[in-house]
């Protein structure tokens, strides 16, 4: 296995700073763990955080405007330059970039001191600068294609902006969460279909491969169609009663259809390398996510409502932003491609014990003095263990396979 080449004291910021997934990916993972530790005590009535916002609107806003648009980040400024051929963001633009997404963490946490408006201005600024980056390097390379990767960005900017317009009118959010975890799902149902049947065909190559996933075909389109049809019904359900059945069909639909498109790309043939499995764990909170919120939509359970969205933010999410990360720094840092069983233990297991704890806790609401401490406790551990294992790979350079 390849080692990281000896870093320089003098050159550590440097390199730090060549690559967009290097701060985004390291300060992304440790982010939702430091939220996480300090969210839970706080949500029990053990600590104090002086933030404006109430603690589920904080522990809400920083999972969807701090940490994923972190790994968003991080996975655009790496994949852009090979979309376009242009030169990476690197240096002080992306630092002053990371300071921008760091200073609106500070904000929010700190709002009670500062003011709630000028955390807003301070925490809704880094989505729409990205945004502006990513869309200038597509312009000026003349990559169209892409263009929605930029429509992605700007509707979950604008769901921030509505989050904190419903906190500040009605003290809690109930239709800007939605609409950015819908965002940030059809997010990952177009790029975990694209990458997950290719790692996995890869893969399979490499063997007998059998049968291979195959190639994105009218099946897919039907699935995607149907998929963005209930996730843009379901934050507009919230408030438009007539529509709630409706879309609990869809969301049924939609989830039976993800589940039956997951199946052809060969799950269960991946066991023998988790680098490629936990995409596929990752991926079936999709369909699962999807089919609890449909049932909860037809029998009105709050219970499974919560289970639903966390089989989506912690299953969905987590997983496969951590197999992500895991990946991709891998692959940057001239690593094996191969997922080592301290990667499976300190990472994979434990995000996969805090989806079906969090999804658990809902479901059995007696003992969510048991599992909401376990599933926050196995969340940092995943991401710290991902800071811990894969942060002196993005600290160092590049070295040869």
């Amino acid at each position: 296995m390849a080692t990281l080449a000896p870093t320089k004291p003098s050159s550590a910021i440097k390199v730090f700073f060549s690559a967009g997934f290097r701060p985004f990916f390291l300060f992304g993972a440790l982010q939702p763990a430091v939220m996480i530790a300090l969210w839970v005590p706080w949500f029990l009535g053990f600590l104090h955080l002086p933030s404006a916002l109430p603690p589920i609107a904080w522990h809400q806003h920083e999972l969807l405007f701090g940490y994923v648009p972190a790994v968003i980040a991080g996975f655009l400024l790496t994949a852009v330059p090979n979309w376009t051929g242009r030169k990476p963001l690197s240096g002080w633009p992306l630092l002053l970039l990371f300071a921008l997404w760091l200073a609106g963490r500070l904000a929010t946490a700190c709002s009670e001191q500062i003011g709630i408006n000028l955390a807003l201005i301070v925490a809704a600024a880094f989505l729409p600068v990205l945004a502006v980056i990513v869309l200038r390097e597509l312009v000026l390379s003349g990559n169209r294609r892409n263009y929605k990767v930029v429509l992605v960005l700007s509707a979950l900017s604008v769901s921030e902006l509505l989050f904190f317009y419903e906190v500040d009118r009605f003290g809690f959010v109930e239709i800007a969460d939605r609409l950015a975890i819908a965002t940030i799902i059809l997010l990952i149902a177009i790029i975990g279909g694209r990458i997950i049947p290719i790692f996995t065909a890869n893969w399979l190559r490499q063997r007998k491969p059998g049968r291979l996933p195959p190639a994105f075909d009218r099946f897919d389109l039907a699935c995607m169609v149907l998929t963005f049809v209930a996730l843009a019904a379901w934050p507009v359900a919230a408030r438009v009663e007539p529509i709630v059945l409706p879309t609990g069909m869809l969301m049924l639909l939609a989830g039976s259809a993800q589940f039956a498109r997951q199946w052809r790309w060969a799950p269960f043939r991946t066991f023998a390398e988790p680098l490629v499995t936990i995409l596929h764990l990752a991926f079936l909170f999709v369909p699962v996510g999807f089919l609890l919120l449909g049932v909860a939509l037809w029998l009105d359970d709050a219970g499974l409502q919560t289970a639903g969205i966390h089989a989506w933010t912690v299953g969905a999410i987590g997983g496969m932003t951590l197999a992500v990360m895991t990946r991709a720094t891998r692959g940057h840092s001239g690593q094996a491609l191969h997922a080592p069983l301290s990667t499976v233990l300190a990472i994979y297991a434990p995000v996969m014990a805090a989806a079906f704890a969090r999804v658990a806790s809902a479901l059995m609401p007696e003992q969510t003095m048991l599992l909401l401490p376990l599933a926050g406790v196995c969340w940092s551990v995943a991401f710290l263990g991902f800071a811990l294992l894969y942060g002196p790979m993005l600290l160092g350079r590049r070295s040869p396979p």
